[in-house]
């Protein structure tokens, strides 16, 4: 992987990963500030997107046409719906769901994504190992499982419940799927990495904005572990 796209729906998800880039370049497209440069060794173009599947695949669908990035990696929180995901762990994805998406009354299953006909889109195996390793080395909390991804903010239980029914989903966020279905239409490796900033209840509404930056930083964290070893490896 010569370029690695790295996408954050928040200011608070890239702040430090900007903040430790070589910077080479930066350009405006679409209202979002596109950061091109070396992070660790790496090649990254790193972009905030903003909250959101609508932002998050105009930003993957830049990284893949106009900055032919060779991956795109989704780092940033989320809020943890499996039963014993605790605040603090990170989660990387196996597979995504559009959990929002349905068109049932037609006779489709719920989460069918049309034109491209599957509800799960894939993760890359290769690259989502690597981030699992990177895990490995920090000592938090980590385990793999499905993300789930719809224009909401979950902080009710019977919501979060019936995600988990249907999807069999142990986080949800804002984000992922709309970069994962990206990814799969343009043939790009992707993967998912959240740390858990609530757990989609009724008290996620006072978790979230307690908690967002730690979890933010530990998914950052990750990331730069993983691309110090992919450093590692080039050289």
């Amino acid at each position: 992987m010569k370029k690695i796209g790295i996408i954050g729906a928040m200011e608070v998800e890239i702040d430090t990963l900007r903040a430790a880039m070589s910077l080479a370049s930066t350009k405006e497209i679409s209202g979002m500030t596109f950061y091109e440069g070396t992070l660790d060794g790496v090649q990254i173009v790193l972009v905030r997107s903003g909250i959101g599947k609508v932002f998050a695949s105009m930003a993957a669908e830049i990284m893949a046409v106009l900055y032919e990035v060779d991956a795109l990696i989704n780092t940033g929180v989320g809020g943890g719906i499996a039963e014993g995901l605790s605040i603090g762990e990170v989660v990387l994805a196996t597979k995504l769901v559009q959990h929002d998406m349905d068109t049932s009354p037609l006779g489709d299953p719920v989460g069918l994504i049309s034109g491209i006909n599957v509800i799960y889109l894939p993760c890359d195996e290769a690259l989502t190992k690597e981030l699992f390793l990177a895990m490995d080395t920090l000592g938090y909390p980590h385990r793999r499982g499905i993300i789930a991804s719809g224009d909401q903010f979950i902080c009710d239980r019977e919501k979060k419940d019936r995600i988990v029914s249907l999807f069999d989903a142990s986080v949800c966020e804002m984000e992922g799927a709309a970069i994962a279905q990206v990814a799969y239409v343009n043939r790009i490796p992707c993967a998912v990495l959240r740390a858990i900033s609530d757990n989609g209840n009724e008290e996620a509404s006072v978790d979230y904005p307690t908690f967002v930056a730690e979890a933010a930083e530990k998914s950052a964290n990750v990331l730069r572990a993983f691309l110090q070893k992919q450093a590692a490896k080039n050289n």
